[in-house]
């Protein structure tokens, strides 16, 4: 069933609606790193003076240039860390788009899900981005400790993450959120699996940034899937 819904999403991957979801989070996120590093590097021109006296060490100059370079160097080291997850989060406002695309080709019989309100999904966006981000720096700990298999504590952790969010997203529109919670705890095992398969590839630079669209469609075959076996 995970494997069949993958391929089906990946083989509507080419679909306009797809596109243009995929375009709003990657934009997004790229004009979010663009303006705090143009913040960062204007805050350091005002508040970083030229030139400084150190004592025993006299004059040095050009210190605002260093710490320009300093700035760049750091936001492009943050934005390998926080590029997915925020990618993930701006995508996934708009995840019901990529549902409704693959529901209008693939089910077509259902009548239309219950639009989930935008103010609720960007809620449910930044706890997502809240919660993937500290999981992931708490879990630094176990990659250090059991270092040779911190690729697959990294896949676990954020397979149970995606498959949560992901699955919940689209049942939400045709159940609600409690009985869509209910749903998720009987099919948790089958929902981390295919959470797990969606984490493998986060690995892959370029790649990683396709997930939240394939991920959104494949999930919203599980889920139907899972109410047909019901």
């Amino acid at each position: 069933m995970i494997i069949a819904a993958f391929f089906r999403s990946l083989a509507q991957m080419g679909d306009g609606r797809f596109l243009r979801v995929l375009a709003l989070g990657v934009g997004l996120t790229l004009l979010l790193f663009v303006a705090i590093g143009a913040a960062f590097i204007w805050g350091i021109g005002i508040f970083v003076p030229d030139q400084i006296t150190l004592p025993w060490i006299g004059t040095i100059t050009w210190v605002d240039n260093i710490a320009s370079l300093g700035g760049v160097v750091m936001m492009i080291l943050l934005s390998l860390f926080l590029m997915v997850p925020t990618a993930s989060a701006f995508t996934s406002i708009f995840l019901d788009r990529v549902a409704d695309a693959v529901e209008a080709r693939h089910y077509s019989d259902l009548p239309p899900a219950q639009p989930v309100p935008l103010s609720e999904a960007l809620r449910d966006s930044l706890s997502f981005l809240g919660v993937m981000i500290v999981a992931n720096l708490l879990a630094l700990v176990l990659y250090l400790l059991f270092a040779p298999f911190a690729p697959l504590i990294f896949w676990g952790l954020n397979g149970y993450l995606l498959g949560r969010e992901y699955f919940m997203m689209v049942a939400i529109r045709r159940l609600g959120r409690a009985e869509a919670g209910r749903m998720r705890a009987r099919h948790w095992l089958t929902l981390w699996i295919a959470g797990f398969l969606m984490a493998w590839p986060l690995s892959i630079p370029v790649v990683n940034l396709l997930i939240p669209v394939l991920g959104a469609a494949t999930f919203t075959h599980i889920y139907h899937a899972l109410q047909e076996r019901s």
